[in-house]
């Protein structure tokens, strides 16, 4: 069964229709082929997947009989790739993962009606061409507005599922992960392209797919072609002709033209088959070899006779298809280099070559020394004072080993150490014994402020050095429920939060002493792009990410969260440590490459790492995320092209002439 087209006739498989014309499993089939792109995402980690996940979604919603239509593939497959995505929140959050999943998805839905715009039947060049232009634009859109803390943020960007390719590592030093997320897009439209461009050559001449009669742009869907019989006399019967009313030459849409047992065409109104024909590429009707027995392109055409209008009469060769007005039967074939295919492998080219320049030319970080950092793992322990005893005792196992920094992990600590000084005390005495300060993160309900903190503090020999970092950008249900008074019965269906944490008002850049200065992250954090670039403009040296990821401990959440340190440290030069509770911690270089030897979910160890630091400035911290902005300057002047293009089609109303009057004035209103 070929699902997505039949290389016979150019259209969905004969015994897949019942399936792709079915609303139900239409959106099955939406659902599924939208969760296929997170195989690409750890812990499945096939990175190669990526590049041809989206194809199958792709190819779904181009055969979309309309625009409506399209949006609801996009938005069922948006379901489908966040709940595939965030699986690991079911058991936390039950059905309102799926809730939350059909609201994201909706923003796929706009995504949808581009793809049948641009990819819909068979795309001319030029529709070819800007799709691998406008379709990771609005990708990126997606990405860009689900990145908002609000929504979710940005986890599972699809440009992160590449941490461990160190070509994409490259590419995004210079354009971020979104730069990532878009080559990968434009990759899978390319591929599409080539793989609709194969179908439409293996497809006989009764239909080559030249695109919608719909002003769209993009194909008619299932269930809107028009099959006017079994083919012309003498065609085999497998080859069904179909075809537009919209391209039968004028002298046979007034007389009508009857083809072999079949019902005679209507004959529209000029004014319609213009329309028809403006809004998209003609769909030329084919033919097969005619009766007569001579075959090839210069087969007599027979035409109306007098005596009938089925009776054949023969013309002269030089007024069949080989003269300048050639026969609307004659097979209208689609060259390789007028069909999607060209733009497509130019695609590839330019996302090879993109990938090539950045590789060879774009700068590099340069080494600036190394240092010794300890990362400290307890395990899944219940109870903040057990947890503070083993954290106590696998620091203490590191004395003697030449240290520069310790980083426990995100709620490493319970107790406010401003309340509870004899904590603050233990830590110090940790500190001198290990000679090197100590950053801790201190989940407990302030002193000095209302409210719960979730709060990075540095501890030196001294005691708390002053730095302090809370956290700024909090999780959506696990760490406050957004609008509670309407909300709040997430806590009864789930593990929601029960009283809302506080936020954090700006970033801070630590002193750890060597001259050495970090750049904390708590949780989450770490997916955000632009807080580790702030803090490599403000002057972090080396990166911290902070996490605990024990309840989604059996999941792929801990090696997804861990992944998103090797791009953030790619985009912005620096090193960065992400140190959990309960694993995985890992190490990554400047480059985005690992370091050392991770610590599992099943480690309850301390572990050194030597971190080589970089300097520098790569150009994501340069200039930002300027994918997305070159995304927005598409997408609008796509807007403004589609606003030109409607106001050129509004009618231009009639003029009326003056009014006639007579010598005696208006028969109606006498003595005017």
């Amino acid at each position: 069964m070929d699902l997505f087209g039949d290389d016979r006739r150019g259209r969905p498989g004969l015994r897949a229709e019942p399936l792709l014309t079915s609303r139900w499993w239409r959106g099955g089939i939406a659902v599924l082929t939208g969760a296929l792109p997170a195989l690409a995402f750890p812990a499945a980690s096939l990175w190669w997947f990526a590049y041809v996940a989206l194809v199958p979604w792709i190819l779904l919603v181009r055969t979309a009989a309309t625009g409506r239509r399209a949006m609801l593939d996009g938005w069922l497959g948006g379901l489908g790739f966040m709940v595939a995505v965030h699986h690991w929140l079911l058991p936390s959050l039950h059905v309102f993962t799926v809730v939350i999943a059909a609201l994201l998805g909706l923003l796929w839905a706009p995504w949808g009606r581009l793809v049948r715009r641009f990819l819909g039947g068979l795309p001319t060049p030029g529709r070819a061409a800007a799709a691998l232009v406008v379709l990771p634009s609005a990708w990126l859109m997606v990405e860009l507005v689900r990145s908002w803390e609000g929504l979710g943020g940005p986890w599972g960007l699809l440009g992160s599922s590449q941490w461990q390719l160190p070509p994409a590592l490259r590419l995004a030093s210079v354009g971020g992960v979104w730069l990532v997320s878009a080559l990968v897009v434009a990759v899978n439209t390319a591929i599409t392209l080539l793989a609709v461009a194969w179908m439409a050559r293996g497809a006989p001449t009764a239909r080559r797919l030249r695109g919608p009669a719909s002003r769209e742009g993009g194909a008619p869907g299932l269930g809107e072609r028009k099959t006017v019989g079994a083919g012309v006399s003498g065609a085999p019967a497998t080859a069904r002709p179909e075809t537009s009313v919209a391209t039968v030459p004028k002298a046979q849409r007034t007389t009508g033209l009857r083809i072999s047992g079949t019902a005679e065409l209507p004959s529209p109104r000029a004014r319609g088959a213009e329309e028809s024909s403006a809004a998209g590429p003609e769909i030329p009707l084919a033919s097969a070899p005619e009766a007569s027995g001579t075959h090839g392109p210069t087969a007599p055409h027979p035409t109306p006779a007098t005596s009938g209008p089925t009776a054949p009469h023969p013309t002269p060769a030089t007024s069949g298809p080989t003269a300048a007005h050639p026969s609307p039967l004659t097979p209208a074939p689609t060259p390789l280099r007028k069909g999607p295919a060209a733009p497509a492998l130019a695609g590839l080219v330019a996302v090879a070559v993109t990938a090539v320049a950045a590789w060879a030319w774009a700068p590099r970080p340069e080494a600036a020394g190394h240092v010794r950092v300890a990362v400290v793992q307890p395990g899944v322990i219940d109870g903040a004072g057990k947890r503070l005893e083993r954290e106590e005792a696998l620091t203490r196992s590191l004395a003697g080993r030449d240290l520069d920094l310790v980083v426990w992990g995100e709620s490493s600590v319970g107790f406010d150490l401003a309340d509870r000084p004899d904590v603050a005390r233990r830590i110090t005495a940790l500190s001198r014994d290990i000679g090197a300060d100590i950053l801790v993160n201190v989940d407990a309900r302030r002193s000095d402020r209302p409210g719960i903190f979730k709060s990075s503090v540095l501890v030196g020999q001294d005691g708390p050095t002053g730095d302090r970092y809370d956290k700024m950008r909090l999780v959506p249900f696990g760490e406050y429920i957004p609008a509670r008074s309407l909300l709040g019965w997430a806590t009864s269906v789930g593990k929601a939060a029960g009283e809302d944490r506080r936020r954090g008002d700006r970033q801070v850049v630590m002193d750890a002493g060597h001259g050495l200065r970090v750049g904390p992250l708590v949780c989450f954090e770490s997916a955000f792009p632009d807080m580790s670039r702030q803090l490599t403009r403000d002057g972090a040296q080396l990166l911290l990410a902070q996490s605990a990821t024990s309840s989604f401990q059996a999941s792929w959440a801990p090696e997804q969260h861990a992944s998103l340190a090797a791009v953030r440290a790619a985009e912005t030069g620096r090193p960065m440590v992400h140190a959990t509770l309960t694993g995985v911690s890992a190490v990554h270089a400047p480059d985005g490459s690992r370091v050392g030897t991770p610590l599992g979910t099943s480690a309850s160890a301390a572990a050194v790492y030597d971190v080589p630091l970089g300097k520098g400035t790569t150009a994501y911290v340069r200039w930002g995320d300027w994918p997305v902005h070159g995304a927005l300057v598409v997408l609008g002047a796509l807007c403004a092209a589609e606003g030109a293009r409607a106001l050129r089609r509004r009618p231009v109303p009639e003029r009326r002439g003056p009014r006639a009057r007579t010598a005696h004035g208006s028969p109606v209103r006498p003595g005017r």
